[in-house]
């Protein structure tokens, strides 16, 4: 029996489909207030380049050393790109082969670990990224996660009990880095430990990668890490890529990262994401060190007014945060779960959390927000003032979602440009860009 032949018409129907889900997806998020911290806006300038003929092509290898041959080009981008990267974190080793921040911490793991070593870790419930977990990165490597003591008052590790956990089981690797991350970690304060058992500091740095090479958050390759790892689209407004960074003096450890990266966990980088990556690199070597720090003053400041308004805001006695993400516990106002759902049904988005206590994924007490994409749009304090308010009107005063919404979607009207980046304020951003005709 032969297969069916394909209604041309029919599947010309599945793609009109597809992308009028798209542009729905991209009209939802131009009238809404994206809250989410790990999600951010590319450039124009950057975002051309994702439907470059880079996408189709493939440059295994390092520039110069390829496997392939046309590269000629692709080798000139990607040496760009690991100097302005080696430029903006100050240090003497990048790699930009990962294509996510998870493939990047998979690379840390083949390169530094073998199965059934101990590694330091923060928990999940005390804002662990799951890559760290053994469902995640952690488990298919097959290593052994030590867990860190935690201060849930303070948000951080514990310095004094961690140190008593790390010289009793001395794990070989110590991973500092958070999905909920608020505060910089006591990286220079475990330093002398990890010295002294022998432990390798690595850092993932995904969320707040834009805010260290801003000068405004830490410095962990000068602090006490070896390795930092990080996806490239969160508080740094790149692509959704990933990248390795080092300050190590132990080239052999560099080595291993590097082939680790390829052929170890990657073939082909995705080129027209790395040339966009090299894009934002520049942009946040000219323009970081302003939008770090209006993105964590716009932090703090919707992290006060919704506190102000009866929240309850995560480390009130610490300023919140000093990062771009603040967390609150909205067990009052139905959890996180039914608080997200509602929000988005207003055209807030923000995603459900686990905060320390919490035993189910699924059903959290937290909500996470951040600010890194409505800075992006050129929002400042006042913006945060406003949509704190949205926030009450919507879970304590109980008014109706269309209205929120509507609300919502007048705030997000006076913001339709990107800052922070080369030939910002020519036009609106455009959510959406219609590239080829209909079929």
């Amino acid at each position: 029996m032969t297969d069916p032949v394909p209604d041309e018409r029919s599947l010309a129907a599945d793609v009109q489909r597809i992308r009028e889900a798209v542009r729905r997806h991209s009209r939802r998020f131009e009238s809404a207030i994206p809250l989410i911290a790990s999600e951010n806006l590319l450039s124009p300038y950057a975002k051309e380049l994702l439907v470059s003929d880079l996408h189709s092509r493939y440059a295994e290898g390092l520039p110069g050393e390829r496997y392939y041959e046309g590269n000629e080009d692709v080798d000139e981008v990607e040496t760009l790109c690991l100097d302005l990267a080696r430029r903006l974190f100050r240090c003497r080793f990048a790699d930009v082969r990962p294509i996510s921040g998870t493939v990047a911490n998979l690379a840390v793991l083949k390169a530094l670990a073998e199965p059934g070593d101990l590694v330091g870790t923060s928990r999940l419930a005390d804002g662990a990224h799951i890559s760290s977990a053994s469902f995640g990165a952690f488990g298919l490597r097959a290593v052994r996660p030590v867990y860190y003591a935690w201060d849930p008052e303070r948000m951080t590790i514990d310095v004094a009990r961690t140190r008593e956990i790390l010289r009793a089981v001395r794990p070989k690797l110590c991973l500092f880095g958070l999905s909920l991350f608020l505060f910089p970690l006591p990286v220079e304060e475990l330093r002398p430990t990890l010295e002294e058992i022998g432990a390798v500091g690595w850092y993932d740095g995904a969320h707040v990668l834009g805010l260290i090479a801003g000068g405004i958050f830490q410095d962990p390759l000068h602090e006490g890490c070896s390795v930092l790892s990080a996806s490239t689209h969160k508080t740094l407004p790149g692509p959704q890529h990933g990248i390795l960074l080092g300050e190590s003096d132990n080239p052999e450890l560099l080595r291993r990262l590097q082939q680790a990266a390829f052929p170890g966990v990657t073939s082909n980088h995705h080129l027209h994401t790395m040339a966009a990556l090299a894009v934002s690199l520049a942009e946040h070597l000219a323009f970081g060190a302003e939008y770090a720090r209006q993105t964590v003053r716009n932090a703090q400041a919707l992290a006060q007014a919704l506190h102000e308004r009866g929240f309850d805001v995560l480390a009130p006695d610490l300023g919140f945060t000093r990062s771009h993400t603040i967390a609150v516990r909205v067990t009052r106002e139905g959890g996180g779960e039914d608080a997200a759902r509602r929000l988005s049904a207003a055209g807030i988005i923000s995603n459900k959390n686990l905060l320390p206590g919490d035993k189910s994924p699924k059903h959290p007490q937290g909500v996470r927000l951040g600010t890194p994409e409505v800075t992006r749009v050129g929002m400042r304090e006042p913006e945060m003032v406003r949509i704190a308010e949205l926030f009450d009107l919507l879970l304590h005063r109980g008014r109706p979602a269309e209205e929120v919404r509507a609300a919502a979607a007048e705030l997000k009207q006076g913001f339709t440009g990107l800052r922070y980046c080369f030939g910002a304020g020519e036009a609106a951003y455009r959510y959406y860009d219609l590239v080829g005709r209909d079929p």
